[in-house]
């Protein structure tokens, strides 16, 4: 059986390795007859690889793309490549790709041999990139993080606030949500029994504690996540009617910045957080439609004084003095 097995895969790394091969190649590399050759070849199609096979003289066995997803086999270089690439697309955010780079990447570390795994480490330590506009994140703590989800096995952090306190907390993580150029964690924190989200770029040192657990009445963690971040840490909290309809603002508006709330065909409420008023005044007016001020009054009050300047400045430039 393990004969078997080991045959299998061999001959799957060929498949793999050239666009098509002759039936007495592979039996000749394999060291088979023809009659197993079609066996093994019967035993990979049921397993989910597509391989194809043309009669004749000039037939052969070919690999080819399935309706499904089958395993895939790696050398060791292959492997390597792949992790480092995941590893960076999460690290780097990319739009689209960066929750399903850490999933993927929590998957293939899980099984990689210990030797492939610091080959990996060992390139990623050495390699320094360009900075972005985000926060650096650790790719191996984002690993960690998603492998806890994905396991629904408790994970115990470090966690470092805004004004730099760390605490310790103890969690049952539900999801990764990538929001712009951060991470967040939604997990219920199970000291204070309430769901929270959790900056990933403030996680330190996560830790799996081998306890698993049933997750109980978990919220939609993209939403949770939007409403979190764009209210709730800050000092003003905005609610704002845009005289336009939400899908024409949609693509201004990240949900790492606002959430839309469609009010009518061709009216939409934004809401939104932030230490600063002049921040809010900025966003809003950027937006390049009309708007009425729901709340806060200090908003209101904060635009007229910037459109009175900005009138003035308008005005001034318009027939400008000479000193």
């Amino acid at each position: 059986m393990l004969e078997t097995s080991a045959r299998l895969l061999r001959l799957l790394s060929l498949l793999q390795a050239r666009p098509e091969w002759s039936g007495a190649e592979l039996a000749g590399r394999l060291g088979v007859t023809d009659r197993t050759l079609r066996r093994d070849v019967t035993k990979l199609r049921g397993l989910g690889y597509p391989v194809a096979a043309a009669p004749g003289v000039a037939g052969g066995y070919r690999l080819g793309a399935g309706a499904r997803m089958p395993p895939l086999l790696l050398d060791d270089d292959e492997a390597v490549a792949v992790a480092l690439s995941l590893r960076t697309a999460a690290a780097h955010s990319v739009a689209g790709v960066g929750e399903a780079s850490v999933r993927a990447l929590a998957k293939l570390e899980q099984v990689l041999p210990s030797r492939l795994r610091e080959r990996a480490a060992a390139i990623a330590q050495a390699t320094v990139p360009l900075a972005g506009p985000g926060p650096a994140l650790d790719a191996e703590a984002l690993t960690t993080i998603a492998r806890a989800c994905s396991n629904h096995e408790r994970l115990q952090f470090g966690y470092r606030s805004r004004d730099g306190d760390l605490t310790t907390r103890r969690t049952e993580p539900h999801r990764l949500v990538q929001a712009g150029y951060r991470w967040y964690l939604v997990a219920r924190d199970v000291e204070r029994d309430a769901w929270r989200t959790f900056r990933a770029d403030r996680i330190e040192t996560p830790l799996l504690t081998g306890v698993r657990f049933v997750p109980v009445d978990p919220p939609d963690a993209a939403a949770f996540v939007a409403r979190a971040v764009t209210t709730a840490p800050y000092r003003y909290q905005a609610r704002i009617l845009l005289h336009a309809p939400a899908a024409a603002v949609a693509e201004h508006v990240p949900p790492s910045v606002g959430v839309l709330e469609p009010a009518a065909v061709d009216r939409t409420i934004l809401t939104a957080g932030s230490d600063s008023l002049d921040g809010l005044a900025f966003h809003v007016a950027m937006l390049d439609c009309d708007f009425t001020v729901l709340a806060p009054r200090e908003l209101a009050d904060r635009l007229a004084r910037l459109a009175a300047r900005l009138a003035a400045a308008s005005h001034a430039s318009l027939s400008p003095q000479l000193p």
